[in-house]
Order: structure tokens, then C-alpha cells, then sequence
């Protein structure tokens, strides 16, 4: 469980991974099987090889390569990065290693902290928006909480030592880099020639950050004139006020299990925000994304696109950006096998005739 936590028990990740199991596919009983599938599509005005991004996760020093592997990875693939305001490494360095980033912010400090880190990532050259509002840190786990440094320093060191003995190779990757894990978030500063905050120091910004109103959300829109994203919609109703504030896209999220523990999985509350505003908006999906499969039946069920998170952490612990590749590949492998036995040649061919959802599948969202 420690290795892929939620919150409190941890209800909430498991029903995100076990409620595709409860899909099942329809495939036809005859029909040709097409010579060859296209995953392609276009997302947040993006041309993609397949519909799989890498979601914006805070602090990837997991891997020295860090957010640069997660960028040079899905770029290998020809997808996108989401890129989160708590990265470890900053958006300047990290579009270099793929121009296609979207760039995602929380509602933390004052709006001229919040326009000015909005105003960065536009002259870095992102492509998207992101507003994640489905966060609220929430930290309790019952199997208990692993102590996190607050930096690389001599207590932590020597405290962390029997891991990384444990682990010689994963150690001896940090060294031959020159570094050592940072907790900085150098995409949090809020002001020209600011010291990059650390990952707590930031927290504590954002805990004393009243939260967004939908009047802020409309402020924030109106701060950047290209797609907009608002990420954590569970409910239809939210789901319209985002439309009404100007988002050009909609992320189904319940944060990956990582914020109210007993909420629904993410893919129950699929069908019913795209029958709510799939017709005018685009709609992506995260959550329990585990294989290729997982990502047909969100597309069948009306996603444009899926939004990676843990397991292409994985890969990036594993391996740097070859990791990422090579995770974002055999989920490439398992939409194209599943699209085959479907009978279809495109994702774009996908419905909700594709698939069977048992009658209490969204139990009484809405």
C-alpha cells in the first residue's frame, strides 16, 4: 500500500483501479479486423500520437533526470506534459525537452503572485492551462505518513542512509549527476529574481490562501488567452459553472485518491459530466489508469484524453525518461490491441456501445 498510497484507508484509489473492472467490452461476434488502428487525436489544439499525457505530479525528484525525463519521455512517445507549479525543476528547462507542455497552477497567494507565475509559463511558451482544484494536501494515511525531508541535509542523510545502502544503483545515479533529491519548487516564486520556496514553505502559502470562489476561476481564465483547463470537476454541476467560466476543457479527477478519501472513482463520474457539457467542451480523464484497455473504455465513454499519473512516475523512478517511454508505449500496445479485437480502425470510432456498465455503475452521481 505504501507504494501506491491514497488518502486515510484508501478507499477512494482502490475503487479508481477497481471500477474498471466492473466494464466490460462488447466486442462484435464477426467483423473484419482492420490492418491498421490510429491512436492519434488533437487535444487543447495539440496534434498527439496517441491520447495518453503525462498529468503534472509536484516534485518528481524521484529520478535525476526529474521532470526533464518525464518531458523527453512523452515527447519520444509524441504526446504532451502536464507540468505542475510544484515541480522540481523549472518550466523554462523543462519545455525545452518538449514544446507540447501544458503548465497547471493551484489558487495560492495573491493574484499578483498567482498572475505573475501565470505570466512565466506564457513567455516559457506553454500550450495549456491547468487549474487543479480537486487538492486540499490531504495528508493522514492510515499505514501512516513516510517522513519527507525538507531538504538533502546532513540529518536526512544519515537518516536515509540504510535506504539508499539498500539501493546502490538508484543512489549511485544521484551521484554521478552531481546532485542530490531537491524539495524546491522553483515555478512557485511569485516575483522576478524571488529564491525558489521549498515544497513546504509553499504549502504553508497555500493553507493560508482562502479558496477559490468560481469568480476567481473566471479572473484566472481571463489572465491567459489560450486553452483552459479546470481540473477536478466530479459533478455536473461544477462541470457547467467551469463551462460558464470560460474553461475549454473539463478533467474528470478525484486527484488520484489523493485528496477526500471516499469519493467515487473518477471513471463512475465519466459518463454523466460529458452528457453534461461534452458538447462544448473538451473532456479529459484521470484516475486509475493502469493499461491500455483502461484508456479505451474512458475514451468509449466520452474522454478526449487521459491524463497519466503514477504509473508513469514508475517508469521514471525506474528508468529516467526512457522509463517514461517505454510505460507510455505498452499502454500504446494495449489500446491498439484492445481497438483491434473492437473491430475498429480509429479511436475516433470508439462509443459507448463499445462497452457494458452495470446499472448502478454511477450510483447517483450527478
Amino acid at each position: 500500500m505504501a507504494l501506491v498510497a491514497g488518502t486515510q484507508k484508501g478507499t477512494t484509489l482502490k475503487d479508481n483501479v477497481d471500477a474498471f473492472g466492473e466494464v466490460r467490452f462488447t466486442p462484435p461476434r464477426i467483423a473484419g479486423l482492420p490492418a491498421s488502428r490510429s491512436l492519434a487525436t488533437r487535444v487543447l489544439g495539440v496534434d498527439l500520437s496517441l491520447p495518453v499525457i503525462t498529468s503534472p505530479v509536484g516534485a518528481q525528484a524521484v529520478h535525476p533526470e526529474g521532470e526533464v525525463g518525464v518531458a523527453k519521455g512523452s515527447a519520444a512517445s509524441g504526446t504532451a506534459m502536464g507540468l505542475s507549479s510544484f515541480a522540481s525543476m523549472p518550466v523554462e528547462e523543462v519545455i525545452k525537452a518538449n514544446p507540447n507542455l501544458f503548465f497547471q497552477v493551484y489558487w495560492c497567494g495573491d493574484k499578483d503572485r498567482i498572475g505573475y507565475r501565470l505570466e512565466r509559463a506564457r513567455r516559457a511558451g506553454a500550450r495549456a492551462l491547468i487549474v487543479t482544484l480537486d487538492w486540499s494536501f490531504s495528508n493522514g494515511r492510515d499505514w501512516g505518513q513516510p517522513p519527507i525531508p525538507e531538504k538533502m541535509d546532513l540529518s536526512a542523510m544519515i537518516r536515509l542512509a540504510p535506504e539508499g545502502l539498500r539501493r546502490p544503483r538508484y543512489t549511485l545515479s544521484w551521484l554521478r549527476n552531481g546532485g542530490l533529491p531537491d524539495l524546491t519548487v522553483p515555478n512557485m516564486t511569485g516575483a522576478p529574481g524571488e529564491k525558489a520556496p521549498t515544497f513546504f514553505g509553499v504549502y504553508g502559502e497555500w493553507m493560508a490562501t482562502p479558496p477559490p470562489t468560481w469568480s476567481d476561476i473566471g479572473w484566472l481564465r481571463s489572465q491567459w488567452d489560450g486553452p483552459f483547463v479546470v481540473k477536478g470537476v466530479m459533478r455536473t454541476d461544477e462541470a457547467r459553472r467551469a463551462v460558464d467560466a470560460g474553461a475549454t476543457a473539463v478533467s474528470v479527477s478525484n486527484h488520484g485518491g489523493n485528496n477526500l478519501d471516499g469519493t467515487p472513482a473518477s471513471i463512475r463520474a465519466l459518463p454523466s459530466v460529458v452528457a453534461a457539457v461534452g458538447d462544448q467542451v473538451e473532456v479529459l480523464f484521470d484516475g486509475g489508469i493502469r493499461r491500455g484497455g483502461d484508456v479505451v473504455i474512458a475514451l468509449a465513454l466520452g474522454a478526449r484524453a487521459v491524463l497519466l499519473g503514477r504509473a508513469h512516475l514508475w517508469g521514471l523512478a525506474a528508468a529516467g525518461a526512457r522509463g517514461v517511454n517505454n510505460v507510455i508505449e505498452v499502454i500504446r500496445g494495449g489500446m491498439d490491441s484492445t481497438l483491434l479485437a473492437l473491430g475498429h480502425s480509429s479511436i475516433t470510432d470508439l462509443s459507448p456501445d463499445d462497452v457494458i456498465l452495470p446499472a448502478d455503475f454511477s450510483r447517483g452521481l450527478e
